[in-house]
């Protein structure tokens, strides 16, 4: 019986803090987002293009990262991301609508890139732990979206910060980030770029079907597609969905947070089950059952906010984790993982832009948030039934 290496503690730590960093530059935008439409004189629509210019860089940039990764190394692919991410933070400062977007831009980038690098850092370094690194991963990602939706509107109230510098403080966490991995950066310099991994006997590169091809690839795309357009849009929204039905931005702030904080829990107990298992199929169409469940409690059943974005975290949560687990899950070699995240996190996102800008859209059309969360309940019943294509025995060819 051959014994497992123990997990290193700071390799885990620089993870966990760089997948910290993926979430903050985007959520924390929803709680300030009445503020920055006042200030800039934009529409919901306009909202809807700020909050989806970063999602649409994810999906943009993760055909790049792999290629990035091959020609620099992941630990100094993900320290540039860091640096960019910093820059993002920092642009935000500057007065007008411009710099705000370009911002906005640099902030996406960045994401973008560390989205697919961490799953395949895992996928190398953890292979024999990747429902266990998911899982921490995943609960990183949902804890820095819990921090940013719950702690940005207390932030500029205790410090009286206008919504630029409310939103450049998160860029203190990037800022972390980007010390913690330098030395890691520099140390792997001394390595070369990484090439592909194949094990002994596997066919060469240029012999490996494209994943664009594989059937199965395309069911996790849409998962992943799908689950990231709820949350974003999630995210964008909430609080000015609750606002509309008279709670305070403070309180919208903190049932966002609520969502998130319990999106941990999804986070981190579905790639351990899915780790599990041969077949995912039964997790998948629990955890679509729970996002459903918020979503028509928050159109039927208002007052009872609480118990509904609980639901809907759990979900989240789990959706998220549950796209990232089966990413490595249908792979054989770190490789095919990060060819496969590359098309799940481009066209995925791609699809998931449509979110934040589709409910603005329907909110402004409409003039209630009704539309914009039967919109939501479609696109989680084809998540549905790509979690249940995705979820079947079988690796990617």
């Amino acid at each position: 019986m051959s014994l497992r290496r123990p997990l290193g503690a700071g390799a885990v730590l620089a993870i966990v803090l760089a997948a910290l960093n993926l979430r903050p530059g985007v959520v924390a935008v929803s709680p300030l987002l009445g503020d920055i439409l006042a200030t800039e004189g934009l529409s919901a629509t306009a909202g809807g293009v700020l909050t989806t210019l970063p999602v649409l860089c994810f999906g943009i940039l993760a055909p790049v990262a792999p290629g990035l990764a091959r020609r620099v190394g992941l630990e100094r692919a993900l320290f540039g991301s860091l640096v960019l991410l910093c820059l993002g933070f920092a642009l935000r400062l500057v007065p007008g609508t411009a710099p705000l977007l370009l911002g906005t831009l640099a902030v996406g980038s960045a994401i973008g890139l560390g989205n697919v690098l961490l799953p395949a850092l895992i996928k190398r370094d953890f292979a024999d732990r990747v429902g266990l690194m998911t899982g921490l991963y995943s609960m990183a990602l949902s804890g820095g979206a819990a921090l940013a939706a719950g702690l940005t509107v207390p932030i500029a109230t205790a410090t009286g910060m206008d919504w630029r510098a409310t939103l450049a403080s998160w860029g203190l966490l990037a800022v972390l980030g980007a010390v913690v991995w330098a030395p890691r950066a520099l140390r792997a310099a001394g390595a070369g770029p990484v090439g592909p991994l194949r094990p002994p006997g596997a066919a060469p590169a240029d012999a490996v079907r494209s994943v664009w091809r594989s059937p199965l690839a395309w069911a996790v795309t849409v998962l992943m597609g799908t689950q990231s357009l709820s949350f974003y849009a999630v995210n964008a929204w909430l609080p000015e969905i609750f606002v509309a039905s008279g709670r305070s931005i403070a309180v919208g702030g903190w049932l966002l947070a609520l969502t998130n904080l319990f999106g941990i829990v999804g986070s981190f107990v579905a790639p351990v089950l899915a780790g599990r298992m041969r077949r995912q199929r039964a997790l998948g169409v629990v955890i679509v059952a729970l996002i459903l469940s918020g979503l028509l409690g928050l159109i039927l059943a208002p007052d009872a906010a609480v118990l509904w974005v609980v639901l809907l975290g759990l979900g989240q949560g789990g959706g998220i984790s549950l796209a990232l687990t089966l990413m490595a899950l249908r792979t054989e070699n770190a490789a095919r993982t990060s060819e496969l995240s590359g098309m799940a996190q481009s066209a995925g996102y791609v699809l998931a832009a449509c979110g934040p800008l589709g409910l603005g859209v329907a909110h402004d059309a409409t003039g209630s948030w009704t539309a914009p969360l039967v919109l939501l309940v479609v696109a989680s019943l084809v998540q549905g039934v790509a979690a249940w294509f995705a979820g079947r025995d079988e690796i990617v060819r």
